[in-house]
């Protein structure tokens, strides 16, 4: 397993291998160095296009998906259908095989996250989203030409609206649903690509892709 992640899109926006910030996080961490010691198991950094035009916006490292690996979405399902989506759509290049050194590149796009290292269950706690929040604003802040965002579940679209200089209370989360920014940043929302939201049906592929379809469309205008 490598333990060192890929160049980072944005790296003056991103936090410190042992960031301290948020107790609870760092705890965590800490179990699962110990448990997982040749996992990456640290705050995970944007990566993508520096000059996209588009941008993801997700919740938090998967466990054995981006905290393992060190890369966004890759080595969990999330990914697998994340990837595959890229590629139909030509905002990546390479066969994505969930390592980071698998040779994928992507084009015009990059990922962010809301939360930067991996939560308990998956659910952040609010300070800790907050806390983080200023890494996602200076990943965006680093990323000029991204006109179009993509926020994967509700709490990402709550930190990408409050990022973009939008209002939440005009701005509710819904999939598909699109909002423009005060400055005309487009925002689109999608349920997340989790195992569990397509088990259940919530989020199919050809849902996904219809994000997709609109968020290059928006580009394209």
């Amino acid at each position: 397993m490598l333990t060192r992640p890929i160049a980072p899109v944005v790296p003056d926006a991103e936090p410190s291998r042992d960031c301290p910030l948020c107790p609870r996080l760092v705890a965590y961490r800490e179990a699962c160095r110990a448990e997982f010691p040749d996992w990456w198991n640290g705050p995970v950094i944007a990566w993508g296009d520096p000059a996209a035009r588009i941008a993801i916006i997700g919740l938090a490292p998967g466990k054995h998906g981006a905290n393992r690996t060190g890369r966004p979405f890759t080595g969990d399902y999330a990914g697998d259908l994340l990837f595959a989506t890229l590629d139909k759509f030509g905002l990546s290049h390479g066969t994505y095989d969930a390592r980071i050194d698998d040779g994928v590149e992507l084009v015009d796009i990059a990922i962010l996250n809301a939360v930067k290292c991996l939560p308990p269950q998956n659910k952040p706690l609010p300070d800790e989203i907050r806390t983080c929040r200023q890494f996602l604003e200076r990943g965006v802040a680093q990323l000029p030409n991204a006109r179009t965002f993509i926020a994967l579940g509700q709490i990402a679209h709550q930190s990408a609206v409050k990022v973009l200089g939008g209002k939440l209370p005009k701005a509710r989360f819904g999939h598909l649903a699109e909002h423009r920014m005060p400055d005309g940043r487009i925002l689109i929302d999608s349920y997340h690509c989790s195992r569990y939201n397509t088990n259940t049906g919530r989020l199919t592929a050809e849902m996904f892709e219809a994000v997709f379809e609109r968020a290059v469309a928006s580009r394209d205008r």
